[in-house]
């Protein structure tokens, strides 16, 4: 494969992971609402501050909502955690791409 292609491509990766990130900012506050104003036990758990918080990001990639009987809930943070997921995945592909471009150039 070509350099230019492969360094297209990490890009392209790059700019799934920032439409991830979009999703995560529509989805994960909603979900951090819910969670405030229905599940105050939870809340506690996660702290004040969740949004960027590593210990909340990672309850919520391990889906730990899941054990919180809450349709409403797991309709709001799944799309959160799938976002989640596309962020880490679109950066951690393109990083990869992204050496291997360089590495061929």
């Amino acid at each position: 494969m070509d350099a230019d292609l492969i360094l297209f491509l990490a890009l392209t990766a790059f700019a799934i992971a920032i439409a991830g990130a979009t999703a995560l900012v529509i989805f994960w506050p909603l979900a951090l609402v819910h969670i405030r104003d229905r599940h105050p036990a939870l809340q506690a758990q996660l702290g004040p501050g969740a949004f960027l918080k590593p210990a909340a990001l990672w309850w919520l990639l391990r889906a730990g909502y899941r054990t919180t009987p809450d349709r409403n809930l797991s309709g709001l943070a799944t799309p959160a955690r799938i976002s989640l997921l596309v962020i880490l995945g679109g950066v951690a592909i393109g990083g990869l791409l992204w050496m291997i471009g360089q590495a061929l150039a």
